[in-house]
């Protein structure tokens, strides 16, 4: 097995693909839409084209199944794992299967997430504590059970999914989630130096405004609009963030910890009145 031990742009891994013979765990990898790829399955098909024995963990079996069967007609690797990453000995249970099934693990994706809406004036406990533990408390204790195993490997990546709202305010009022989302960018700064002596890099991807299962039931106008608002003025989708967590998972990018990836269409990089004369489009 090819370890990380350096990588030179010298030709030698021509012929191999990018994540060969590396163990990925993607969470919220099921597939949730007969219409839209979501990012886990996304992630999790371009992880096993790439050469990634994968596991595709879901808290629905029959979705993480599906995912599987997509990979398999590829002739990929693929294992299906039902796991709610709020409860722990899911998330322990998860990454021992990677470890009976594979060897090991290489590759974490904190993927998993639910949307949860209001302002703080309209707090409901419920709401709030499910939103943190499954949008952060998983992805921390998906990481507590990987990442010793990653070190037994010589080295892994971490990869957490935030969003745009972790960073800005959105579109909707969704304190529970923005608050959840930040926090994955809090962890990943800290996390990438507390583990860097282990050689697990710990990145962060902050995906924009995409067109994908979580928002499919938005109207065409609040879809356009979300398109127009961004500098590129296109739609993104779910393959976009794929691409951003294959280069992470991969040893192109051994050098590259502790960082937060818009994957957002320029969004973060304009002022509401930079934008303002595209919106009549």
């Amino acid at each position: 097995m090819r370890r990380n031990t350096g990588y030179e742009c010298d030709g030698a891994y021509d012929n191999m693909k990018r994540l060969q013979d590396k163990v990925a765990i993607v969470t919220g990898a099921g597939t949730q839409s007969k219409n839209l790829v979501g990012t886990g399955k996304a992630m999790a098909q371009l992880f096993a084209r790439e050469g990634a024995m994968v596991v595709v963990a879901d808290v629905g079996g029959e979705k993480a199944e599906t995912t599987v069967a997509a990979i398999q007609a590829e002739e990929g690797t693929a294992l299906a794992a039902v796991v709610d990453v709020a409860v722990e000995s899911n998330c322990e249970a998860m990454v021992q299967a990677a470890v009976e099934t594979y060897g090991g693990v290489d590759v974490l994706v904190n993927n998993a997430g639910i949307r949860a809406h209001g302002m703080v004036t309209d707090f409901d406990e419920e709401i709030w504590n499910r939103s943190l533990d499954v949008n952060l408390k998983g992805a921390v204790m998906a990481s507590k059970y990987a990442i010793p195993e990653m070190e037994k490997r010589g080295g892994g990546s971490v990869i957490h999914i935030s969003s745009v709202d972790g960073l800005r305010s959105g579109m909707s009022k969704n304190i529970p989630y923005a608050a959840a989302k930040g926090g994955l960018v809090a962890i990943t700064r800290s996390m990438a130096v507390q583990h860097g002596r282990q050689q697990v890099r710990v990145n962060c991807i902050a995906p924009g405004l995409l067109h994908a299962p979580i928002v499919e039931h938005l109207s065409e106008e609040e879809r356009d609009l979300r398109r127009r608002v961004a500098p590129l003025g296109t739609e993104g989708t779910a393959w976009d963030v794929a691409q951003a967590a294959l280069f992470l998972a991969s040893d192109e990018a051994r050098w590259v910890s502790g960082v937060v990836l818009p994957v957002d269409g320029g969004l973060l990089a304009a002022a509401p009145m930079s934008m303002l004369r595209y919106l009549d489009e």
